[in-house]
């Protein structure tokens, strides 16, 4: 088979898989389905679907294809194929952080900045066509503390409200400080019930990231339902809880410490408009 005929072969089969509904595949999926192909005439055809704009390598192996609604901004937004590349790389995986909070209603984020939570080994942030993808890793992702979205590709899985909140403040340096978090956290909070805050939240959430957001339901958001059902878990800890720095990167002495959720308050949090 020449490579005119190879080419010809891979394009129309790429676009059986948009028939089919599909945005994304892998390598490997292609070479299984269309056997007896050389991995260098694979390679080139693939790069001339590339340079048509057609396909975009968005990892070593994946590819995303280009629909027409899309083409002028040459990529597709990360939760439409984030399924399916997390698939073909057998990983476990959520979105999280700012994405997750802007799909519960907080939307004090930038759109063209995502973020993801995997296992280990921890992955490369990735920047394609503008949008940028960032890994974070995890040695065990709570998965009862995750929900599935639908997307027009097929779903995806995100954190739920206290999850996504828990990890704001826990990674609050890799999404703007904690100012940020703060201000995402006054609408995110409004989408989590008394009884999120639960045993299992408390085995697999950093009891600091709980009493920092305690501190800023009780303190600084006057959600007082919340706060209360907090504290009761807390108190539910075998755990002793122990002073903590409400901006872990500040200096703790000099300044006072809340006495109720252990809290160092060192820095004054100011919420955007």
């Amino acid at each position: 088979m020449g490579q005119y005929q190879i080419e010809s072969s891979i394009r129309k089969w790429v676009e059986n898989l948009q028939v089919k509904g599909r945005n994304s595949f892998s390598i490997t999926q292609l070479q299984t389905q269309l056997p007896n192909l050389t991995d260098i005439a694979v390679k080139r055809a693939l790069n001339k679907l590339s340079r048509s704009k057609s396909i975009i390598s968005i990892h070593k192996g994946f590819y995303v294809i280009i629909s027409p609604a899309y083409k002028s901004k040459g990529i597709l937004p990360p939760i439409l194929y984030l399924e399916a590349l997390m698939s073909s790389l057998n990983r476990k995986y959520y979105l999280a952080l700012l994405s997750a909070a802007a799909l519960h209603g907080a939307s004090h984020q930038q759109p063209q900045e995502f973020f993801v939570v995997t296992g280990f080994p921890v992955l490369r942030p990735t920047q394609k066509k503008g949008i940028r993808v960032n890994y974070i890793s995890k040695r065990e992702l709570p998965e009862k503390l995750c929900e599935e979205r639908k997307t027009e590709s097929g779903y995806v899985r995100i954190s739920n409200p206290i999850l996504t909140a828990t990890d704001l403040i826990q990674f609050e340096k890799r999404v703007g400080g904690l100012n940020r978090v703060a201000t995402v956290l006054k609408e995110l909070v409004e989408s989590v019930k008394s009884d999120d805050l639960n045993a299992y939240v408390l085995k697999h959430v950093p009891i600091t990231a709980l009493q920092r957001l305690g501190y800023m339901l009780d303190r600084v958001f006057d959600n007082q339902v919340l706060a209360q059902a907090l504290y009761n878990l807390l108190q539910s800890s075998k755990e002793t809880l122990l002073r903590i720095p409400l901006k872990s990167s500040a200096p703790r002495k000099g300044f006072s410490s809340d006495s109720k959720w252990k809290v160092i308050v060192n820095t004054k949090l100011e919420l955007d408009e």
